[in-house]
């Protein structure tokens, strides 16, 4: 049955806005720091650039700029949100959260604030909260905020990762609006972790200690095992977007646009062709920014918006897949009622 319920408030995203780095880091950059070309990258990923923070730039200064955005965009004071959850796996710090930085810099005086730790999957899992918040009716407004200063865990000597990821960050405003109105229709999620550690940053928590040996190693920065993890995600996107849609009676003619996590051109052209989806109707920027992990959907949806696909009334169809193994997809119509 979908989430939402029938005499409750529906969940209706409404604004979205974003920050991302100055810094553009090119292919031809890379080639002259690990062993790649320009042609095998884009090629194998479509990616050509990406954008970099400056080193020690914590995400919160991207999630309050992003924030500032998005509000200005919907025309709500930052006073009057309940809440803010920030989808990440590289916030500035593990203790205080990085929403509670975002609550103070944004002055949302009266909202609460978590991380959500999700991997690439991060900012459907985090819309999927606020949706639950609000249709029970404990919320009113939640800033859902996806982004991911990848550039601090990634190793720029593995040619297998640092080719793949850049950083930025985007935020939505998730509103209540009427049972019947537009917004969140369904969501689905999924995980396996027993294949957690095909994707996985070994020194980042209790279980891996951070001493000379492993630092050697390279253990505090994102090791994957790519071929299983391609593998999955062009399973898995396709598989959670057939079954969302197919739950609520739908195909892809009831699509207006497909929003997927931006890892691979190649995972993405796949879900897209299954679904029956035009390019015309498939959100990529992946040539531009790269996969910023819980930040490339509400990037994807401000691009969206800025060209005029992306309009009150569309019908999306969001998707991600990532380490943990975790994958979802959510159904939403776009804007207030």
């Amino acid at each position: 049955m979908p989430h939402s319920v029938r005499g409750r408030a529906r969940a209706q995203c409404i604004a979205v806005g974003t920050a991302v780095p100055e810094r553009r880091l090119t292919n031809a950059e890379l080639e002259k720091m690990v062993d790649t070309t320009d042609e095998w990258i884009v090629s194998r990923t479509g990616i050509r650039e990406r954008r970099i923070a400056p080193p020690g730039q914590g995400l919160s200064h991207l999630a309050i700029a992003a924030g500032k955005n998005c509000l200005a965009q919907a025309g709500v004071a930052a006073s009057d949100l309940d809440g803010i959850i920030v989808a990440t796996i590289t916030g500035d710090y593990v203790m205080p959260s990085t929403a509670n930085l975002v609550q103070h810099g944004l002055g949302a005086t009266k909202a609460w604030g978590f991380d959500l730790l999700n991997a690439c999957n991060g900012f459907v899992a985090a819309l999927s909260a606020a949706t639950a918040y609000i249709e029970s009716g404990h919320a009113s407004r939640i800033l859902v905020v996806g982004g991911d200063i990848m550039s601090s865990v990634v190793d720029y000597r593995d040619r297998n990762t640092c080719i793949l990821f850049g950083d930025g960050c985007g935020a939505v405003l998730v509103e209540a609006g009427p049972p019947e109105g537009r917004g969140v229709v369904d969501f689905e999620m999924h995980s396996d972790g027993a294949a957690g550690g095909d994707l996985i940053i070994p020194c980042s928590g209790s279980a891996g200690i951070l001493n000379a040996e492993a630092l050697a190693r390279g253990d505090q920065y994102v090791k994957q095992n790519g071929i299983v993890v391609f593998q999955q995600a062009i399973r898995r996107m396709a598989e959670v977007c057939e079954s969302l849609l197919g739950r609520l009676s739908l195909t892809g003619a009831d699509v207006d646009l497909l929003v997927p996590h931006q890892a691979n051109k190649r995972i993405i052209e796949p879900t897209a062709k299954r679904l029956g989806l035009a390019s015309s109707k498939v959100v990529l920027n992946i040539d531009r920014m790269a996969n910023t992990t819980a930040a490339t959907i509400p990037l994807a949806l401000a691009d969206a918006a800025a060209d005029g696909r992306l309009v009150p009334g569309s019908r999306v169809l969001l998707a991600a897949f990532g380490g943990g193994l975790t994958w979802g997809a959510c159904y939403l119509t776009w804007g207030r009622t």
